[in-house]
């Protein structure tokens, strides 16, 4: 099922929380809803849910325009961040609850209902604990259930909301590697929210990042990654550094020296983005930039050192091998390998 957001727009009260968003989302896409608290990303997969109505625009779910249905009527799987399984009631039956409450028309016969439950938590790996309670499972355990249960009314489009923030870095990333292969398995249209970059980036097809209730970009976790349309999505999306350079006929400027970085269509006062890892030491050169280290401290394989650049006494961070001899305070000369240049500073 693909979903279509035509110019979407939410205010409550007097605050607007989204700003005539548009999104398609393709039949059996994973897509992730990216942003910081407040950009509007967990509005729009209510607004998607039925939970909340648009003030304005349409949801299409498929050609049918499912703006003014109710949650029952667009068949949405939902998970939630705090599982909100029924604590009386067995796994197994928890599974089974979106079934058991179909109309008499439509729904399953009780063997039915059981066989597909069954199915569903040998999906999630479960199998064995139908006959356990919520209590009686771990936090990843539970979000299985939760999912599965999801699962079992064959939703059209299938919601996800921070599923994994009440979890331990270990579960969440043990999880993550799951949920991909469970959407490979059943290929339905999946929506997720998550604050997590490096969740989304590991997840998803595409990312959608959201800042203050308007999209900032789309596309593939590689597109984004690589070629951020904004300083905020630079900045929000993998670890980065930012300079405030000056562009002086198609040349960048750090105060008075030139980088050897040309932008013959910008002048002014501009921003620098690379990332840490993006860089390579260098000995004498003119166009390399200078830093003092002030700090330095293990990343897993690599060493991360804050410098204060000589030309600005800006603070960058660069990564260097975990046997690179610096000390504090010692100087180490560097350029970005790769970089984007926005206007402004």
């Amino acid at each position: 099922m693909n979903v279509r957001l035509d110019n979407v727009r939410k205010v409550f009260d007097r605050f607007s929380a989204l700003h005539d968003v548009s999104l398609d989302i393709s039949a059996g896409e994973l897509i992730a809803l990216l942003g910081p608290s407040g950009s509007g990303k967990t509005t729009l997969l209510r607004l998607i849910a039925g939970l909340e109505r648009p003030t304005s625009g349409r949801i299409l779910f498929g050609e049918e325009d499912a703006s003014a249905r109710s949650v029952q009527e667009r068949n949405i799987g939902f998970v939630f961040q705090h599982y909100a399984l029924f604590r009386h009631m067995t796994i197994l039956e928890n599974v089974s609850f979106g079934l058991k409450v179909r109309p008499r028309a439509i729904r399953p016969a009780a063997g039915e209902i059981r066989r597909r439950a069954m199915e569903l938590l040998d999906l999630v790996q479960l199998t064995g604990l139908e006959s356990r309670f919520p209590k009686q499972l771990s936090g990843g355990q539970r979000q299985r259930v939760a999912l599965a249960r999801a699962l079992a009314i064959e939703p059209r489009v299938l919601l996800l909301d921070e599923p994994f923030g009440a979890l331990d870095a270990q579960v969440r990333r043990e999880l993550r590697k799951w949920l991909r292969e469970v959407h490979e398995r059943t290929g339905h249209t999946t929506i997720f929210v998550t604050h997590d970059q490096e969740e989304a980036l590991e997840l998803a097809d595409r990312l959608c990042v959201m800042r203050q209730g308007r999209i900032e970009q789309v596309g593939t976790p590689d597109e984004v990654y690589e070629r951020p349309a904004s300083p905020f999505v630079f900045g929000f999306i993998g670890e980065s550094n930012q300079l405030s350079v000056t562009v002086c006929n198609g040349s960048v400027l750090l105060g008075d020296q030139t980088l050897g970085i040309e932008a013959p269509e910008l002048s002014g006062p501009g921003l620098l983005y690379f990332r840490p890892h993006d860089i390579d030491v260098v000995e004498e050169e003119a166009t390399a930039l200078g830093g003092a280290v002030v700090i330095s401290r293990r990343m897993g394989g690599t060493r991360r050192l804050g410098l204060e650049l000589i030309q600005t006494r800006q603070r960058v961070e660069v990564d260097l091998p975990l046997g690179h001899p610096a000390t504090e305070r010692s100087v180490i000369g560097f350029r970005p390998r790769r970089w984007t240049l926005f206007p402004g500073g």
